[in-house]
């Protein structure tokens, strides 16, 4: 009798002892799933991408993927344009079926040389459309109003900086651009001209080794030589010992 309570007994723990392992199984399944699908969780919040989309940094927003912070849209634009888009020159370019022309919003005889004449003369150095028609073309018609020497005359000193940038520009259309005003302006100041023309001879001795642009800077001379008068020849000879005179 004693066996079989005994045999009973051990029985029952047995039962009792492999529900426990059995629970204690499951349980440790149910943690290691548990801790694999935290693991999952943390490996996915933890990756860049993921990092991005719940804490998006301040930069995202200042440089969306649409935009190219180093493409030609984002760039500044010049101090020309800024001012010719602000309508800080007074005239406008027109498109006509044959060539274009500037239509201003006012007598250009009315407008103060300073600073519109300084503005566009550093519009020359521009290489886009309309820019490059505009500072052109405003600076040759308001060197052609009835006044105009006296006009720009004071504002040799700070003309000749800006034209000096033009005539050293790597771009041959700057250039020429920049030696077309610079005869411009020789016309209508004349010998006013000479005590700053040695800062510009060195340019054109330069370009004058490009055999496409001798003949404009030799014709450019000559009418350097004819505004500025007698004391124009030594200046440019020192500087353009090659030079010819047009007096011989």
């Amino acid at each position: 009798m004693q066996k079989s309570e005994c045999s009973g007994g051990t029985q029952l723990k047995n039962r009792v002892t492999g529900n426990d392992d059995q629970r204690t199984s499951s349980g440790t399944q149910i943690k290691h799933r548990n801790a694999v699908q935290r693991s999952k969780s943390s490996l996915s919040t933890s990756s860049p991408e993921s990092a991005g989309k719940l804490h998006p940094r301040p930069s995202d927003k200042l440089n969306p993927k649409t935009i190219n912070p180093f493409g030609e849209q984002s760039r500044a634009p010049s101090a020309f344009a800024a001012i010719y888009s602000k309508g800080g020159i007074p005239c406008r370019l027109v498109h006509g079926s044959v060539k274009h022309r500037l239509q201003w919003e006012c007598p250009p005889e009315s407008l103060s040389f300073d600073p519109l004449l300084i503005t566009l003369a550093e519009g020359l150095r521009e290489t886009k459309h309309p820019y490059t028609f505009v500072s052109q073309e405003g600076f040759r018609e308001l060197l052609l109003i009835k006044g105009a020497p006296e006009k720009a005359v004071p504002l040799l000193p700070r003309l000749i900086p800006v034209l000096k940038a033009a005539l050293v520009h790597s771009d041959d259309e700057v250039f020429e651009r920049g030696l077309n005003a610079l005869v411009q302006l020789s016309v209508v100041v004349g010998p006013s001209l000479n005590d700053h023309l040695k800062h510009l001879l060195t340019s054109l001795s330069k370009r004058l080794m490009d055999k496409k642009f001798k003949e404009p800077i030799t014709s450019a001379l000559q009418k350097l030589e004819q505004c500025g008068g007698s004391g124009s020849l030594s200046i440019i000879k020192s500087k353009i010992p090659t030079y010819c005179s047009i007096c011989c």
